[in-house]
């Protein structure tokens, strides 16, 4: 993984109700992730939205893939 890439993650109190967001935008990384979830190609994401660019894209999934990277603790 590109730990650099992550720098295009800002979070800002402020902000999105202090979610992570695309570099200071008001574009959250959930939203990236719910549009390619929804099966939007980084083409298509990238048509609507012109002020992204593709390592903003894999910067989201990155930093996604970092948060759900930790153990789950089940009770018995």
């Amino acid at each position: 993984m590109q730990t650099e890439r992550l720098n295009r993650i800002t979070i800002d109190d402020a902000q999105c109700g202090g979610r992570p967001c695309i570099r200071g935008m008001r574009i959250r990384v959930t939203d990236i992730l719910e549009l390619l979830g929804a099966g939007a190609s980084f083409d298509e994401i990238l048509e609507d939205y012109p002020y992204l660019e593709r390592e903003d894209i894999l910067a989201s999934i990155e930093y996604a893939a970092r948060q759900t990277d930790h153990a789950v603790l089940r009770s018995a």
